[in-house]
């Protein structure tokens, strides 16, 4: 007899699956909570008999992605009297460099106030105004120095300061990891809403451990400061291990992966280059015009761990070179628990100038702002390699390394 065709190939199968390689299967999402979820289920406890106002984004999100700020109107145990925007707006309306202004949210019918470029008396005259005894912060961050959302928790800690407010920073996860901070260190006279105070370039920290270390290194008078860890959090671990939804906390910050090289390729910004603003993969796409196959080829001629170079050409939609088709690379990270985002976009930025005549930094010295001093840009113009100017920077980075460990609330 002879046998079926779903025999046949049942069979087949069989034996090719008990001879083909096997990929580890994904361990199932432990339980994650964030700090909003432990502050919910502990029945809102730090902010009973508060008025309430909260600093955050389209970030702050619930596990099922309800708004926190729609959660908390919409419970009476909260008295949630205010909500304060960042940079992009507290619905993540503007695009980068941009806010929201003041108006009342139509969906809760709560004043929302501007803090974008806000800071000091101004700002602590706004939670003045504003009638609120209690400020939360609640923003997911990207581990990078010059993303300004941690620089505006600086600026509101510092400003409820002043205002005699009490400060609650609800704890998110480092999407990239808290495993180690990276890159050169700010010097104070490089300061700017892209660096306020000395930390490092990738600083390896959640929102609430920089809250610890601002409180306890940088404000000149410490801020009423409490914070809600999460739980369920491991300092190895990316972001797809935490089972949250990833909601972008910028109009260019789409996945989790642009997260994951934006602390390199970010200093792209401070050149004549496009860092793929206007394509569906910023921070992941570089280019200029005239910018051929020898930039993938120099870059991937360093053997750089974890990350490859694709030549590539597009054409951005909108910021620099709109419309027009370039050419550059794709950065490719194959292995992200090798990858070193400082270094990789240190090496892409000795390489471009190496290889295409047109490359210039921008004339306002941006670059110089993003790295925190003038020390890269100075040491690549003198025709330094990689391994040079990423040595330029470890004896500071060791000193922040240092003082960092006494802040971190995960081990």
């Amino acid at each position: 007899m002879r046998p079926s065709r779903r025999a046949v190939l049942t069979a087949a199968a069989t034996a090719a699956a008990s001879t083909a390689p096997t990929a580890a299967a994904a361990p199932p999402h432990r339980r994650l909570r964030t700090g909003f979820e432990r502050l919910a289920h502990d029945g809102y406890a730090p902010l009973d008999g508060q008025k309430v106002g909260i600093v955050t984004n389209p970030t702050g999100v619930t596990r099922d992605v309800r708004h926190i700020v729609d959660v908390m109107h919409a419970d009476t145990r909260v008295d949630l009297r205010a909500v304060f925007g960042p940079e992009h707006g507290f619905r993540g309306t503007a695009q980068a460099g941009g806010s929201e202004g003041r108006y009342d949210d139509p969906a809760t019918g709560l004043p929302v106030y501007d803090t974008y470029l806000k800071s000091g008396r101004p700002l602590a005259d706004i939670f003045t105004a504003s009638g609120v005894d209690t400020v939360v912060f609640d923003i997911q961050d990207v581990g990078a120095r010059f993303y300004t959302y941690i620089w505006t928790l600086y600026d509101c800690m510092e400003a409820a300061q002043l205002a005699g407010k009490r400060f609650v920073v609800l704890d998110r996860p480092n999407p990239v990891t808290g495993r180690a901070a990276l890159g050169p260190v700010l010097h104070r006279e490089f300061a700017t809403f892209v660096g306020r105070q000395p930390i490092a370039q990738a600083h390896g920290m959640t929102v609430a451990e920089l809250a610890r270390l601002f409180n306890g290194e940088f404000l000149t008078q410490p801020v009423a400061l409490e914070t809600v860890s999460l739980s369920g959090w491991r300092r190895s671990e990316f972001y797809d291990a935490s089972g949250l939804p990833w909601v972008p906390p910028s109009p260019n910050m789409p996945t989790p992966e642009t997260a994951l090289v934006y602390a390199g390729t970010c200093l792209f910004e401070g050149t004549n280059l496009s860092e793929g603003r206007g394509t569906t993969r910023p921070f992941e796409l570089l280019g200029a015009e005239g910018v051929d196959r020898r930039w993938a080829a120099a870059a991937n001629e360093l053997a750089l761990p974890g990350v490859r170079f694709r030549e590539a050409y597009f054409a951005p939609t909108f910021s620099k070179f709109q419309g027009k088709t370039i050419g550059g690379v794709q950065v490719h990270v194959h292995d992200r628990a090798a990858f070193d985002p400082v270094r990789t976009g240190i090496a892409l930025l000795v390489t471009a100038k190496r290889v295409w005549s047109g490359f210039a930094w921008r004339p306002d010295h941006w670059i110089d702002k993003l790295t925190g001093s003038a020390r890269v840009r100075t040491m690549i113009d003198a025709g330094a390699d990689t391994d040079e100017v990423v040595a330029g920077w470890q004896e500071d980075l060791a000193t922040f390394r240092r003082m960092r460990r006494q802040y971190l609330l995960y081990r």
